[in-house]
């Protein structure tokens, strides 16, 4: 991880319709939060100390290497904020992942509510697809590894919990992007960005092998004078339909 910048971990859940694109777990921030209130993004938070001591524990990283606790943190995360079990076997059911949710929001440590369960984690469930490391003003700066997996089989109906999130629903990027276009929905540049590339593809096996296509490499946006104006630019071989867009506007969370 890079800097002064909080390690973290975000997780796209992917689900595969019979017909039309994947939808994805999307999470609405509650509005009084310090960093990107309101906004429309992936379950995910700060990796902490407890997620790496889980990581190494016998049988749950084995083979994992040194972002297996990134792994964890992104998996905790999307159970915390909306009660869908990625990564978690055996497989619990929605009740019985609802009841893991209510555990580590009262504070109960992940390896302790996975034991009391008879639970473990499959870390391989998860893809690395991206990180990134915006060096904006913002209230507070991440270092954040993007990791992709498929939705378990079932209708699974997001639960949040108060202060976690507003909101979480499943929808297409092409829907999420248009919900911002009409003003409906508020992105910050990475999720924005990333979501292009997501409605690129019309299956997860179509995002996992994007993902193999491309190096996994920090990105860091940086402002760029064309013509007169200013643009937001990233990389451009790193699999984004979309690398430079006006900086007036932008809302960077």
């Amino acid at each position: 991880m890079t800097g002064d910048a909080i390690p973290a971990a975000t997780l796209i859940v992917v689900r595969d319709r019979a017909s039309g694109p994947p939808e994805l777990l999307m999470v609405e921030r509650a509005g009084g939060m310090a960093f990107a209130a309101g906004a429309l993004v992936f379950p995910g938070g700060r990796i902490d100390h407890a997620d790496h001591d889980l990581a190494a524990a016998p049988g749950v990283g084995d083979g994992a290497g040194a972002g297996a606790g990134a792994v964890v943190a992104a998996i905790r995360e999307t159970l915390e904020e909306t009660a869908v079990a990625v990564g978690i076997t055996p497989q619990p059911d929605a009740a019985r992942a609802a009841a893991l949710q209510s555990a580590l929001v009262a504070g109960q440590p992940f390896a302790a509510v996975l034991g009391d369960g008879g639970f473990t984690l499959d870390l391989d469930a998860l893809t690395p697809f991206a990180r990134w490391v915006p060096k904006f003003h913002a209230v507070r700066r991440f270092d954040t590894l993007f990791y992709i997996a498929r939705s378990p089989s079932g209708n699974w109906l997001p639960r949040v919990v108060a202060g976690e999130c507003s909101n979480a629903s499943w929808l297409s990027a092409a829907a999420v992007l248009d919900q911002e276009k009409r003003g409906e929905a508020r992105l910050i540049f990475p999720t924005r960005r990333t979501l292009e590339r997501l409605a690129l593809h019309g299956s997860f096996a179509a995002i996992k092998a994007d993902a193999a296509a491309h190096p996994i490499e920090p990105v860091t946006p940086w402002i760029e004078e064309r013509d007169g104006l200013q643009y937001i630019t990233i990389p451009d071989h790193l699999g984004y339909p979309v690398t430079a867009e006006a900086f007036d506007g932008q809302w960077r969370g």
